[in-house]
């Protein structure tokens, strides 16, 4: 039996055992390990500078270290993700649908474990801890493979929160790390049929297309985030600003940034070259179609603007970083139509006090989020009320959106007879 063979085999007699606990033995299970993580804070960050300086070596982009690095305030963040999953109602036995056939049979539908989860992701030790924490509130094992630009500080994460399982008197392969980030093994984990019930990849396009072509185990598509924000010629220009704003600077390496802007050309040359003037006194980089251009060459505030034509490349791509692109479209049906082509279907915004270009936004917008008047940046599982997520799907199958517990849970046909038999 190969390395990997065995921790499937190991979760799948955890997640049995798992799976029969009560709430209240869940919730003291994730205290223990909120513990452990601020117990094992200094070791973790110990653990974590080694990434750091490895990814300094080679050379790592800046928004990829902002998500892999950790420190005292991150990991208390880390701590309170658990137990704010530890505070969320437990769906396993939730009851969705009761009702008695004719013959007699009852028959109730009930929310149980999907049983081993296995995750694929980045460089982001928080997963680690998320995934855990949601998994066991869920009843499921779950066998981490994180990247190998994180592998001391998933290590580390890791025994603290398996040391917690055995303090409980549970087994601790109901968490287990893949410590071999090898190419190979990320490959063979994706064959694991059998064992494995559902895979879920987090990180960049790349690795997520990869996933979803090479597994022969159900994946949950976790997807990119080239997100939008729309502008309508109805817009409270002041609110579209700080919008903006916030959808790209507040974190821009996280998925749900937005990457391109659009503006109605009906307020495009009273608002295109304010908001580029905006951006770019924060140090947002910004690229252009040609009429934001030629609109931008205006002075501003003593200055000309300057910024570059962007590509057809730039409209699809995420970029994680300070850069945005900026389009002139006509009207909501530009708009409509820009999205539909690049859209990763993750989170789309529009700014209007126009009621019926919002409903109109919301009714043909496929996303799994969609906002009016609001920023992009609020598509996530704790500020959605799901406690931590373990990432956000936007397929439609099984899960779309934040994938909290009750994405990770399934469902059982409980049918009580009397002795029918069908004929």
């Amino acid at each position: 039996m190969s390395y990997l063979e065995t921790l499937a085999k190991n979760a799948r007699t955890a997640a049995r055992s798992l799976a029969l606990l009560g709430t209240e033995e869940k919730n003291a299970v994730l205290h223990k390990m909120a513990d452990a993580l601020l117990d094992d804070c200094d070791k973790i960050c110990d653990a974590n500078a080694l990434d750091m300086e490895n990814a300094g070596k080679n050379g790592m982009s800046l928004s990829t270290q902002d998500r892999l690095r950790l420190d005292a305030k991150r990991i208390d963040a880390m701590a309170e993700g658990v137990r704010d999953v530890a505070a969320l109602p437990d769906p396993v036995g939730d009851i969705e649908a009761g009702f008695t056939r004719p013959n007699g049979l009852r028959i109730v539908k009930t929310r149980v474990p999907l049983g081993v989860v296995a995750m694929i992701y980045e460089a982001r030790p928080n997963v680690t801890s998320d995934s855990a924490a949601l998994c066991c509130k869920s009843g499921n094992a779950v066998i981490l493979r994180g990247g190998k630009e994180a592998i001391n500080s998933n290590m580390a994460v890791a025994t603290s929160l398996r040391r917690a399982l055995n303090k409980c008197g549970l087994d601790e392969n109901a968490v287990q790390l893949v410590e071999d980030t090898s190419r190979e093994t990320a490959t063979a984990l994706m064959g694991l049929t059998g064992y494995i019930d559902v895979l879920i990849p987090r990180g960049g396009a790349g690795l997520i297309q990869s996933v979803v072509k090479t597994a022969r185990v159900p994946v949950i598509e976790t997807g990119s985030g080239v997100c939008h924000v729309y502008v309508d010629g109805a817009a409270d220009l002041e609110m579209a600003e700080n919008i903006i704003i916030n959808a790209k600077l507040q974190r821009p390496s996280v998925c749900n940034a937005m990457e391109t802007l659009l503006i109605d050309s009906a307020i495009a040359p009273q608002f295109a070259p304010h908001i580029v003037d905006a951006l770019t006194k924060k140090g947002c980089e910004v690229r252009g179609c040609g009429v934001t251009v030629s609109l931008c060459r205006d002075i501003i505030s003593g200055k000309q603007l300057s910024l570059r034509l962007a590509t057809d490349a730039d409209w699809a791509t995420e970029y994680g970083l300070p850069i945005i692109n900026c389009r002139v479209v006509d009207g909501i049906n530009g708009a409509l139509k820009h999205i539909a082509q690049y859209s990763t279907k993750h989170s789309e915004a529009i700014v209007t006090r126009d009621y019926q270009n919002a409903m109109r936004f919301h009714r043909e917008v496929d996303a799994a989020a969609v906002y009016v008047n609001a920023s992009t940046r609020f598509t996530d599982g704790g500020v959605f009320g799901f406690g931590a997520e373990i990432g956000i799907s936007t397929q439609k199958l099984h899960a779309r959106g934040p994938v909290g517990l009750r994405e990770l849970t399934t469902t059982k046909y409980m049918v009580f007879g009397e002795g029918q038999v069908r004929v």
